[in-house]
């Protein structure tokens, strides 16, 4: 038995600050940017810098509890372990079941957002295909190691923020202040772009599941944590007041690319290809860091038995879970080719409110000796959480009924997992 749980629980820990701040801001600064930027400003107008600054804060108590938590427990599959030890081990498992499916669908949308881009230099090339071919591709690189998928990721997370500084740099020789006027900050809109924007800051805890692969993880996670949030928060903020100064808020709300029409105005060809090569590097480092997380939580779900036993094993050479790599990997590409995914994109927005809603819920009932922060950060984390759910359900209530079926799936499989007769020939295996 030792042995085996040995095999099967001991990770080694290889990335660093860098690294693991670059597994965060790649998941934050990805396709959201190059899309997000448009829908948000089409409600705050000119003022879309207030509504990333404003999303920034709200987004931050969240983080704050997950740095505390991670502080207290560092360990794979983050909020599914806090909400089975803090709450309850039911309520772990929900949070860990909907945050793989969130991963999971999100890493087949981004795919295909990839392959779109891609299809339309070769026209020849089937999108469906490039994205299946893609998930396979990037669940091989994530199986023979998470160093080299965290190297491969701080090369696409660097190289797109190079992107976005040369948009920013570049562009700023041609905005203009006219384009802010009219300048309305207090005005509801504002407060709807923030609404979008909080969900294109969502992937600050993804370093959070792989917290027993980073070195010096109580350290490091949660500085991670804190590190990628502000600096996606400084170039989010940079990049909409560029782009509005370069076209104006209603051609960005107007446009599909709205960096891409931004820095169209300059009539330079080849800045334009530069942005559009940073849309295909930010969706490209989203899936990268999809199948890791989801991968992680499936290994975290399965050693604690809520998954099958098998997806919790370590490969004996790259010491990695690789059964849980391969399964989420093949998942994602059956969903691209099998499935219309625009039907469960809302399921991403449910599932993420969800489970920081979990994970803030955990940070308030941690013991007051394990407290980093004031109580309030949690409460206040919860509270936000929980009015966005709320806000969700009347302005899409089909996001509600998916994410209530998605839950009632998970819950029957709980149920049925923990009624089902234990194997006798593992069982034996594991007594002698």
């Amino acid at each position: 038995m030792g042995n085996e749980q040995t095999r099967q629980s001991k990770l080694k820990p290889t990335l660093g600050l860098f690294d693991a701040t670059a597994v965060s801001v790649g998941a934050i600064v990805g396709g959201g940017i190059f899309v997000v930027t448009g829908i948000a400003a089409g409600y705050a107008g000119s003022a879309i810098m207030i509504s990333m600054l404003l999303a920034a804060v709200v987004a931050s108590f969240t983080a704050l509890s997950y740095a505390e938590l991670t502080t207290w427990l560092p360990k794979e599959g983050s909020v599914y372990e806090y909400g089975r030890q803090l709450i309850s081990p039911f309520a772990g498992y929900l949070t860990g079941w909907m945050f793989t499916l969130s991963n999971t669908f999100q890493g087949a949308t981004v795919s295909l957002g990839f392959a779109y881009y891609f299809s339309a230099i070769f026209h020849s090339l089937p999108p469906s295909w490039i994205a299946a071919t893609l998930c396979i591709v990037f669940t091989a690189l994530n199986y023979f190691g998470l160093k080299q998928s965290a190297r491969f990721n701080d090369l696409l997370v660097v190289s797109k923020l190079v992107v976005l500084a040369f948009f920013c740099i570049f562009g700023l020789f041609y905005a203009s202040v006219t384009n802010f006027v009219p300048f309305a900050p207090f005005q509801m809109g504002v407060l709807a772009g923030a609404y979008f924007i909080f969900f294109a800051y969502g992937g600050f805890g993804r370093v959070a599941v792989i917290a027993e692969e980073v070195k010096d993880a109580k350290k490091n996670v949660p500085r991670a944590i804190i590190l990628s949030l502000a600096i996606s928060t400084v170039f989010y903020i940079v990049v909409g007041a560029v782009a509005v100064g370069l076209v104006g808020s209603s051609r960005l709300a107007s446009s599909n690319s709205p960096l891409a029409e931004a820095i169209g105005i300059t009539g330079n060809p080849l800045a334009v290809q530069i942005v559009t090569l940073g849309g295909l590097l930010a969706t490209a480092s989203v899936l990268l860091t999809s199948i890791l997380g989801a991968s992680r939580m499936v290994y975290a779900m399965a050693r604690s038995k809520d998954l099958p036993r098998r997806l919790g094993q370590l490969h004996d050479r790259y010491n990695t879970p690789h059964y849980a790599i391969w399964a989420t990997g093949f998942l994602m590409a059956a969903f691209v080719l099998l499935i219309d995914l625009s039907l469960v994109v809302s399921l991403g927005t449910f599932s993420l409110l969800f489970y920081y809603t979990s994970a803030n819920i955990s940070a308030i009932r941690m013991q007051k000796k394990d407290r980093l922060y004031h109580p309030v950060v949690p409460v206040l984390g919860a509270i936000t959480c929980f009015v966005l759910l709320v806000f969700i359900l009347f302005i899409a209530s089909q996001t509600w009924i998916i994410g209530a079926a998605a839950i009632a799936i998970g819950t029957v499989y709980y149920i049925a997992r923990k009624r089902a007769p234990p194997r006798k020939t593992m069982q034996n295996h594991k007594v002698h």
